[in-house]
């Protein structure tokens, strides 16, 4: 006879005291600490228990007796479902300590290395339609919210365009207005659902993998151009050039409009030729004077106004007088790389994704920077003391790796080539925490800057600086 699981506890008339990681909250009851989400410091609220460790729990609010005097009013209607914008329903100031206290708590606590004051996080200006860039997925199963299922009618359209479920890889919630991006992404996304209802065009299966309509990416940029990239199962060309021929007609402000046919299992594009349909196949970005490429393939940091904040931290951090030999780790399409150039000597960029190298090298020409080298391939195998060797100590490095942070043999390497600064900047303050742990055998922690680059959610942007300890 199997083993009865036992009845989890609801947990009643519970003050939320706090946030943490991952946008959740928390509460503490009979000195255990209780993660939920969808509430704010304050609430009074009765959790149901879905999980029970020796250390914590994990609840579902099911009632709220009381809402806190901080607590501000959702404002968009996905909220609590889509799994985005967690923070909506916390005045933004209260997100901004938030995120502070998680960058100095990571490094203390992981980093375990002797830290300046810790400089005030920089806020965006912008606090709504701060993204340039959106993926939104077809799925003909759409999620229904527990309220529609409640309800008791029955949906006919099952046909959704929107985001992914968290946790759920096959359920897509239909989106109706986002408000993180331009409004001219809600106009596209409508249109494209009108004009797929009218011409019957299938929508993705997501577990059965058939269907024709399958993720569309909208880019916008400070440039106020407009890339749509839509991405089709399969050819069917009849079908194909008349969406592609009426979203051009709809929309003559889409200067560069792509497509692709991704017949894989996943829906990555990196790996797929990107189609021109009409316009160009890039758009630019613009930050003092410089002009970046960007392709339907290429990187750029997703909140634009803050990219700029982010690279002016780092090349202040950088104190650079032009004599120095800068390496740019992990340079994408060189953006950094040609922000710092007219103040080095030299910059030399590496990066993992070629066609991302062949966008660095042509954002160096186009703006006329002639003291940069890039390098496509894995840092840990293109970043060796035989490179060094080749190009020169560096003075300065400037890396900005992935949320996974540094491999170790990057790290080996950095500590071998002793530049006398590094800045460090991350996505993820608790892997840069890891590796400023490795890095603290010869180097020195001299400034904290933490960048909000994506208000509403858990997220925080940081950069570190480093300075190379004397002996």
């Amino acid at each position: 006879m199997g083993r009865r699981n036992k009845e989890l506890p609801l947990l009643e008339n519970i003050e939320i005291t706090g946030v943490a990681n991952e946008g959740r909250a928390i509460a503490k009851v009979n000195d255990m600490v209780v993660f939920t989400q969808f509430v704010v410091p304050g609430d009074v609220v009765d959790l149901q228990i879905t999980r029970k460790k020796n250390s914590y729990m994990e609840g579902r609010v099911v009632k709220i007796h009381k809402y806190s005097e901080r607590r501000c009013e959702a404002f968009c209607s996905h909220y609590g479902v889509c799994g985005g914008c967690k923070w909506q329903i916390l005045p933004y100031e209260d997100q901004l300590k938030a995120k502070q206290d998680q960058v100095y708590n990571n490094l203390l606590r992981i980093g375990k290395v002797e830290l300046p004051e810790i400089s005030p996080i920089i806020g965006s200006k912008k606090i709504i339609r701060y993204r340039n860039k959106l993926e939104f997925t077809f799925s003909n199963k759409k999620w229904l919210t527990y309220e529609q299922v409640a309800s008791g009618a029955s949906f006919d359209n099952m046909n959704a365009l929107g985001f992914h479920i968290p946790g759920m890889f096959d359920k897509v919630l239909d989106i109706e207005k986002c408000h993180l991006q331009d409004e001219v992404c809600d106009q596209i996304r409508d249109c494209i659902k009108a004009y797929a209802a009218q011409h019957n065009l299938p929508f993705f299966d997501i577990r059965n993998k058939e269907g024709f309509l399958r993720t569309i990416v909208v880019r916008t940029s400070s440039t106020g151009e407009v890339m749509l990239t839509v991405v089709f199962f399969h050819e069917d060309k009849e079908a194909r050039i008349g969406l592609l021929n009426h979203l051009a007609e709809q929309f003559p402000q889409i200067t560069s409009l792509i497509y692709v046919i991704n017949n894989k299992c996943n829906d990555t594009i990196t790996d797929q030729e990107t189609i021109v349909f009409k316009g160009k196949d890039h758009i630019f970005e613009e930050m003092e004077g410089l002009k970046f490429k960007i392709g339907p393939k290429s990187f750029y940091q997703t909140n634009s106004d803050q990219a700029y904040e982010l690279y002016k931290v780092a090349r202040n951090f950088a104190k650079l007088t032009g004599k120095e030999l800068v390496y740019d780790l992990y340079t994408g399409t060189g953006t950094i790389a040609c922000f710092v150039a007219k103040q080095a000597r030299q910059v030399i960029g590496i990066e993992y994704v070629p066609e991302a190298i062949q966008d660095a090298q042509e954002n160096a020409t186009n703006n006329h920077i002639d003291n940069t080298l890039f390098y496509a391939g894995d840092m840990k195998n293109i970043l060796t003391h035989e490179f060094v060797e080749k190009h020169g100590r560096p003075d300065v490095i400037i890396t900005d790796p992935p949320r996974d942070g540094m491999h170790p043999d990057v790290v080996e390497t950095i500590l071998a080539a002793e530049p006398q600064r590094i800045v460090y900047v991350s996505c993820n303050p608790a892997t840069q925490a890891r590796d400023l742990n490795l890095l603290d055998v010869k180097y020195k922690v001299t400034n904290v800057q933490p960048v909000d680059m994506f208000p509403h959610t858990h997220h925080v942007e940081n950069v570190v600086a480093l300075e190379l300890k004397t002996v």
